[in-house]
């Protein structure tokens, strides 16, 4: 197929004076190399599109694919995942992953619990509160964990999350809500392991890649799964294949969630266990990252026994099996998605 590739580039916005924890959520030029040189070994013919703006220039001035590949997140506000899914929907144009709905509800973290929580999958209880004022009138029960409610790649988590009693509750509320201008999600602490699960596929094809458990080393700066320890998790991170009855159960409801969430194609999911052992839904990420060697998703589809292109090539089947899009088709209009 023709593929139009949609990304969000870190070199294009630290020209622009972004910060590096503002650059966590965009993709490296390796990224974008690694994906672009997969889909081609899978006989695609990719054209590099750029950000959502040149996505938008583009389809103005009459553009088209028989699909798009996009892992662009967005550059401001609590939809912005679902911005170049929307443009793509407002063309008609077949396009890779998950809905402009989807997108949107599951970066608030709130909004994706609420969905999970009312469809009957476990998640621990939770608190959204946009100042300390609010966080003070709320039930919390401690300890607890505190971060941004639409932050992805462990942005505003650190040793300060967790805490143990009002004071620090106030305090913790207050710096994140002023850093990230944003309200916070407060939830029941969790100790137990935690995991990642890949989910692949639609429908009664949607299934699970791997678990993977997520183990920060002691020697970490932060104990917990931190945007620091992400960007140096070769160093301060702990990754395995997980098959026990506790991963089971990750892994079920994970893709419980994926079904309820109206996830598409391809999502991780996190979770960690309660005290008794029992896995809760955290969050879903519907552009997980795609990063050969760095990124959760290929690094437990690997250890499955799945390799980079065939990783590639099943995301993209998916996308096009909705479509119903024949192989040989240049700009093939799009059929009513399944």
């Amino acid at each position: 197929m023709r593929i139009g590739f949609v990304y969000d580039l870190r070199d294009d916005y630290r020209a622009l004076g972004f910060s590096e924890e503002a650059l966590a959520e965009f993709d490296t030029a390796d990224t974008i190399n690694e994906i672009e040189a997969s889909l081609t070994r899978l006989g695609h013919d990719v054209e590099r599109v750029g950000h959502g703006r040149s996505l938008a220039a583009q389809l103005v001035a009459g553009a088209r694919w028989d699909l798009v590949f996009s892992i662009a997140e967005g550059v401001s506000g609590r939809s912005r995942e679902a911005q170049v899914p929307a443009l793509l929907e407002l063309f008609g144009h077949p396009y890779a992953f998950s809905d402009p709905l989807t997108m949107a509800a599951t970066l608030d973290k709130g909004v994706a619990k609420r969905i999970v929580r009312d469809s009957g999958v476990a998640t621990a209880p939770f608190w959204a509160a946009a100042d300390a004022a609010q966080a003070d009138s709320l039930p919390i029960a401690y300890p607890a964990f505190v971060k941004p409610i639409a932050e992805g790649t462990g942005k505003g988590c650190d040793n300060r999350s967790r805490v143990d009693d009002r004071a620090s509750l106030l305090r913790e509320v207050d710096r994140l809500t002023r850093r990230f201008e944003q309200p916070v999600l407060i939830e029941t602490y969790l100790p137990g392991r935690e995991f990642t699960v890949g989910i692949l596929g639609n429908g009664d094809d949607a299934h699970v890649a791997g678990v993977m458990e997520i183990s920060v080393r002691q020697d970490a700066e932060d104990n917990v799964y931190s945007f620091e320890n992400k960007e140096k998790c070769e160093a301060f991170v702990s990754y395995a294949l997980a098959h026990d009855r506790e991963a089971g159960i990750a892994g079920e409801r994970a893709l419980a969630a994926y079904h309820a969430l109206g996830c598409r194609d391809a999502a991780r999911i996190d979770l960690k266990s309660d005290a008794a052992g029992f896995p809760q839904f955290l969050e879903v990420n519907p552009l997980p990252g795609l990063h050969p060697s760095h990124s959760d998703l290929p690094m437990l589809a690997a250890m499955a026994g799945i390799p980079f292109d065939s990783l590639i090539g099943t995301i993209v089947d998916a996308a096009r099996g909705r479509y119903a899009l024949a192989q040989a088709s240049p700009g093939a209009r799009m059929r009513h998605p399944r």
